[in-house]
């Protein structure tokens, strides 16, 4: 199964292409676009090339993934992702390089894939987001997604101890069901009042 190409007013998504190498070093090699994320930035275009290919197995493995390029219309150049990764949690994860932040591009390519999850039939998504970085669970409110708990986990490979708020919209579920698995694997986990 191919990713389907998306537009929107101002965007296209689309799958990144081993053209793409540069951008993708650009989105991947930054510290702080990375500051929150499980992974250390990349410091190579060899090792851009991996996680790249790394991207393309899991796309056409056991569960299929989402991997779009988030491209502006009138340069078709990535400068972000988003990803989800379609099997237990349907996972919803992005970045954006940072000249583009504050302009409402990932709510804006966030909003176009969850109409196109919804197409393809998936029942729900979650996305988790360091406490560290709130500005990351405003987009996860922009897009409809409610918070439901916290919890801690030591992230690797950084092996790190993060607390994440995890949020969850569904489409097919009820309303009110409620992914529990980061609840049940986590020793530390508690719901917050007024996130």
């Amino acid at each position: 199964m191919n990713t389907p190409i998306l537009e929107t007013e101002r965007l296209i998504l689309r799958e990144f292409a081993e053209s793409d190498l540069e951008a993708f070093y650009e989105i991947y090699s930054d510290e702080e676009v990375n500051q929150f994320l499980p992974w250390f930035p990349l410091k190579s275009m060899e090792e851009a090339k991996a996680v790249y290919k790394k991207q393309i197995q899991e796309r056409h493995g056991e569960y299929f993934s989402y991997h779009y390029a988030i491209c502006l219309k009138d340069d078709n150049y990535p400068m972000g992702y988003v990803n989800v990764e379609v099997h237990d949690g349907n996972d919803l994860g992005y970045g954006l390089r940072k000249e583009f932040w504050h302009r409402g591009i990932v709510t804006e390519a966030c909003k176009a894939v969850i109409e196109q999850l919804k197409r393809d039939g998936i029942p729900y998504i979650t996305a988790t987001h360091d406490i560290n970085n709130p500005k990351s669970g405003s987009v996860m409110k922009r897009l409809g997604m409610k918070y439901r708990y916290s919890y801690e986990e030591q992230w690797q490979p950084k092996d790190i101890l993060v607390t994440f708020r995890m949020y969850q919209l569904n489409f097919d579920e009820p309303e009110d069901w409620v992914y529990k698995k980061y609840w049940e694997r986590s020793a530390v986990h508690f719901v917050e009042t007024g996130v």
